[in-house]
Parts: structure tokens; C-alpha cells; sequence
């Protein structure tokens, strides 16, 4: 079941940034949808035929390779969209775009948004934005997978995920964990553990509770940080949700601030 949108606020924080005009054309096509686990965005190869702005739950960017073995190269939230190479000016990818965290957003055909895009230049200034914002995303996990810790690089994609939820419970399974992070289920259970036992989390069944989301950002890279405020930076300062309006930098805490 789909619904038509009836509010004029969006979750979607590409969306909330378009002018006036350019959102309230987007609007008469967008229709609010499920994203359910697993469910496939687009194909590799295969011509999109929606476009979809993710208001709760996050989108993997997914390469497989000729063996069938799986990795994630990217992950895409309420920042922004699915549906890059349009912007780009091609139809498909070789990737693919799955749900790994389960939530909703919007669509509209990929035809009509491609017309939209063409006609505005405001429009395509916020959108190439966000092109940019997630390029740079996916050159600093490349950096994060060669220089990092298992641990530190769990930490990093438990965080970008928590940024992206409403809530701080949210389901993330080993199968998908194994795949953001490069590794085997085993590694996964372990990283997992080590972060339960430390209090930071509580993982059960594919669930993640974030227990001490300042206790994360000690452990993780400085790679979450660094992509954060290239978003921030390109997209200006997101909404956050209590959990993150708690939190403050370790250096403050450690100085008494």
C-alpha cells in the first residue's frame, strides 16, 4: 500500500533544503511507501524506475562481485536520495541499492524527476550538493577499510545509522553488519560483544539498542566524524534526534565544559 503525501514538511533532509517552488513540484508526485527489510531500491545494470527519498530507516550501496560475494560501498539515510546516476545523467549503476535498515520514505518515478531536475537550476544545485557529500563518503569508508579497526570501523556505522533513526532501537542484522564492515559474521559477533559487554550497546537477535552513543564516538575512527561534517558542511546542520542533542565531545567532557 502506497500513500499520496499530504504534508508539506519532510523528514527527508535533501527535500526540506529545495526552495519553495522546486519541493512543490516534487510534491505532486511523491507518494509515501514501506521500506521493508531487504527490499531492492534498484538493480545493478537495469534502468531505475523510481526515485526514492528515505525519511526513516537507511538504503546500502551495494558492488557484487562475478563470485556473487557482497560489499557495501556506501550507505544512503534521510540525507539524502536513491537514485544518483540520474543526477549524473545516466539511467543505472553497477551497483545495487537494498534496504538494510527497515523504515519508510517517499518516491516518485525516475521520468519525472529527471524533468524536474533538467528544468531547475536550484534544484540541481542542492542535488549535485549531495552527489558530492556522498562521493566523499565513499572515499573516506575506502580510507576507514584499509587504516581501521574492526571495532572502531563498527563503531563508525553505528553511529551514521543512529543518526538516520527516530528512535534509538533499530534493527540491523549480522548478515548486513558482515557486509557494511568487510567481514565475517564471526567478526561481527565479536565486535558486537566486546561493544555489549563495554555497556555502549545492547545487540539481540539483529536488534541494536544504542546504550552510551558518547562512549561510541570514543571508540569509533575519525572517520565518522569527519564525513559528518562534510554532509554538514555541504547540506547544513541536521535535526537531531534526544539521544544526539545529549551528547557532548568528549574533549568538552574530559575539560569540565
Amino acid at each position: 500500500m502506497t500513500e499520496r503525501l499530504p504534508a508539506k514538511l519532510h523528514a527527508n533532509r535533501l527535500l526540506a533544503l529545495l526552495p519553495g517552488r522546486d519541493r512543490v513540484r516534487l510534491e505532486r508526485h511523491l507518494e509515501r511507501i514501506p521500506l521493508t527489510y531487504r527490499q531492492s531500491l534498484y538493480r545493478a545494470r537495469r534502468p531505475l524506475d523510481f526515485v526514492y527519498f528515505i525519511e526513516t530507516g537507511v538504503g546500502s550501496l551495494v558492488n557484487t562481485m562475478a563470485n556473487g560475494a557482497a560489499a557495501e560501498v556506501g550507505t544512503i539515510g534521510n540525507e539524502g536520495m536513491v537514485g544518483l546516476p540520474l543526477l549524473l545523467g545516466d539511467d543505472r549503476a553497477p551497483t545495487s541499492v537494498y534496504v538494510q535498515v527497515p523504515g519508510e520514505g517517499l518516491r516518485m518515478p525516475a521520468a519525472l524527476f529527471s524533468a524536474e531536475f533538467a528544468r531547475s537550476a536550484s534544484m540541481r544545485t542542492v542535488m549535485l550538493r549531495y552527489a558530492h557529500a556522498l562521493f566523499n563518503q565513499v572515499a573516506q569508508s575506502a580510507a576507514c577499510n584499509h587504516f581501521h579497526s574492526l571495532e572502531q570501523r563498527c563503531c563508525r556505522w553505528m553511529l551514521m545509522t543512529h543518526d538516520r533513526m527516530k528512535t534509538d532501537q533499530f534493527l540491523l542484522t549480522q548478515e548486513f553488519l558482515a557486509m557494511m564492515l568487510g567481514v565475517q559474521r564471526t567478526g561481527v559477533s565479536a565486535a558486537a560483544g566486546k561493544l555489549q559487554r563495554a555497556g555502549l550497546i545492547r545487540y539481540s537477535r539483529g536488534v541494536v539498542s544504542i546504550l552510551d552513543r558518547r562512549g561510541l564516538r570514543e571508540r569509533s575512527c575519525e572517520c565518522y566524524g569527519v564525513s559528518k561534517r562534510e554532509f554538514d558542511r555541504l547540506l547544513g546542520d541536521p535535526p537531531t534526534h534526544a539521544a544526539q542533542a545529549r551528547e557532548v565531545e568528549p574533549h568538552k567532557r574530559r575539560a569540565g565544559v
